[in-house]
């Protein structure tokens, strides 16, 4: 999100409550989305990695955080600390934004095949695939009376993205959870969903061998000719989780500027190689 952008202040989320985790810095997709749902009148708690405090706190205070939380979902007692907060904070909460990735080092890059270890596959799979069942069944206890999770991915589960490797079988798992856990929630009224952004200027691809290539590829070949847009991606993250979305549930909405639609691009449309 460009930083001179300014969110359109409006009353979508007036009344509601809710988490974001995932925030790291400015970049980060997930402080585009509280950004828009602050604006939007949303009361927030935020979630961060143990040790990201300083980090996140500033943010958080400028949008008016009811909550700033450390929470590590690898660990029960933490998580089952930042929830208690929450609890005790604002009792019932509206919605819950899953912002959390990550894959060892040596897991994306070069070789899938020859790279992928049995305890990198793990941690991939525990932190960015099953920490989404484990949020969306302690946020759904907070949501007595309906709600709405979201979750992001990459377009890399579905298609083999270079040096994605593990971190895009991760996502195709996560992409799974959404649809069994939107089928068992559905009943309570909580909708579930994710979102699936192009590559964008975040600390994630920066971990990724040719992040920069991915960000050039993805505007040279998107049926728009555009970078994914930060205002975008929160755009439909506050239709996702505000009442205009309450009849889309178990969904993966691609916010790409149409770069998932694309087969070949002519020979003039492609970047130069080199």
């Amino acid at each position: 999100m460009a930083e001179d952008y300014q969110m359109p202040k409006g009353e979508l989320m007036r009344g509601k409550r809710g988490i974001v985790t995932g925030v790291v810095n400015h970049q980060s997709i997930a402080w585009g989305i509280a950004s828009q749902l602050a604006a939007q009148g949303a009361e927030l708690a935020f979630f961060h990695v143990p040790g990201q405090e300083r980090r996140v706190t500033p943010l958080a205070e400028s949008v008016g955080a009811k909550l700033i939380a450390p929470a590590d979902v690898t660990d029960d007692a933490t998580m089952d600390a930042a929830f208690d907060q929450v609890k005790a904070k604002f009792g019932t909460i509206d919605f819950f934004v899953h912002a959390i990735a990550f894959a060892p080092r040596d897991q994306i890059g070069g070789s899938f095949v020859e790279n992928a270890t049995r305890q990198g596959f793990q941690t991939a799979m525990d932190v960015s695939a099953y920490s989404f069942v484990d949020c969306a069944r302690r946020a759904s206890a907070l949501m007595p009376n309906g709600g709405s999770i979201l979750t992001l991915t990459y377009m890399g589960s579905e298609r083999a993205i270079p040096n994605y490797n593990t971190m895009g079988v991760a996502k195709a798992a996560l992409e799974a959870c959404v649809r069994y856990v939107a089928r068992d929630l559905g009943p309570g009224g909580i909708r579930v969903n994710a979102l699936s952004p192009g590559a964008m200027k975040t600390l994630s691809l920066a971990g990724i061998q040719g992040g920069r290539a991915l960000l050039t590829k993805g505007r040279s070949f998107s049926a728009m000719k555009q970078d994914t847009s930060m205002e975008g991606v929160a755009g439909a993250a506050l239709w996702l989780l505000s009442d205009l979305g309450r009849s889309t549930t178990g969904e993966v909405v691609h916010v790409d500027a149409g770069f998932h639609i694309m087969g070949f691009v002519d020979d003039e449309e492609a970047p130069a190689q080199g």
